[in-house]
């Protein structure tokens, strides 16, 4: 059984910085793309970060480029979201989630991702 466990969110003023978690147990973590994403209320879940199963390739949405980086460790079953100079409009619940296959290829589209964490709240405040 594949279960994801994300952590590390909370309450920060804007301008601040938050590093979310995510440990994955139940898969062989290093064979998949991991990729997070967020929901705020009232708008649809929307695509953040991805990396590569060797961490080599990372892809983000434009909206947090140069402010957020994702990072894992395969010897740790994790991956991270390293949140800087955060804004009001990235309050949301964070999602991690594992690619449905394994491939190469980093996938930027919630449907090709398998499983999902239960999310962790990011509120940032103006």
């Amino acid at each position: 059984q594949v279960q994801l466990v994300e952590s590390g969110g909370g309450l920060v003023q804007a301008g601040g910085s938050l590093r979310l978690s995510c440990a994955v147990s139940g898969r062989t973590f290093s064979s998949y793309t991991m990729g997070w994403f967020r929901q705020a209320p009232g708008k649809e879940r929307e695509f953040v970060a991805a990396i590569s199963r060797t961490g080599g390739s990372t892809h983000y949405a434009d909206s947090v480029k140069g402010r957020f980086t994702i990072s894992r460790d395969n010897a740790k079953n994790t991956v991270y979201l390293q949140m800087n100079s955060l804004k009001p409009e990235d309050t949301a619940v964070y999602y991690c989630a594992v690619d449905r296959i394994s491939r190469t290829v980093v996938v930027v589209v919630s449907y090709e991702y398998g499983y999902w964490g239960q999310g962790t709240q990011v509120t940032v405040s103006s």
